[in-house]
């Protein structure tokens, strides 16, 4: 099943993203990560927050992307106002595609840009596939999710694990999502971004 919850043993055994936490933290608070893969990733979602990890400290707001390589048993993060940290291990290679946040919302007059679909959609993503794995790690809002050919109903605390070459889509959504994406190690062709059959050719 490409939808799993943050826990220890919760992935799928071919994901490459082993394990995620979302952390919310008032300003001031501090919470401490013990490493749980071979790799580390932390991204933040909201806020700002001071990332310590070896003999290094941070200073990192919305949207930064930090890769924890630096050796040591445990990172911490201090919010310096209120923040979502959403933090990713696991065991993906040296050579990653994109990593960041997305949005997803109702649009007026939703274009499908990308390969055609059967099913209903409301917003402007593009039904589309990689030449590497991709996770989607929603914290905020809900809705409707397409993986593998399946429909899932999602929101914050989930994670969409799609393999590579599968179409993935986010055609519905209830509420505003807000969600972390992360793409882990290119195969194939090597291809970056969205991919379309309309455009590049064949998924597989």
């Amino acid at each position: 099943m490409p939808v799993f919850r943050s826990g220890k043993g919760l992935a799928p055994e071919w994901c490459e993203l082993e394990y995620f936490d979302i952390i919310t933290l008032k300003a001031g608070e501090s919470h401490v990560f013990e490493r749980m893969g071979q790799k580390e990733k932390l991204i933040i979602g909201e806020g700002k927050a001071r990332i310590s990890f070896g003999d290094q400290s941070i200073e990192a707001e919305q949207h930064a992307n930090i890769d924890l390589s630096t050796p040591g048993d445990q990172f911490s993060a201090e919010a310096s106002e209120d923040a979502i940290l959403i933090r990713m291990s696991g065991r993906w290679g040296e050579e990653v595609g994109g990593s960041g946040i997305f949005p997803a919302w109702k649009v007026d007059d939703p274009k499908d840009v990308g390969d055609a679909v059967t099913y209903p959609k409301e917003t402007g993503f593009d039904n589309h596939f990689h030449d590497c794995d991709e996770y989607w790690i929603v914290f905020k809002g809900s809705g409707v999710a397409v993986s593998e050919g399946e429909h899932f109903e999602v929101g914050p605390g989930d994670c969409v694990a799609t393999r590579m070459g599968d179409h993935h889509d986010f055609p519905i959504v209830h509420e505003p999502v807000v969600a972390v994406f992360f793409e882990t190690t290119m195969y194939g062709q090597k291809r970056p971004g969205h991919l379309w059959e309309h455009t590049h050719g064949k998924a597989k």
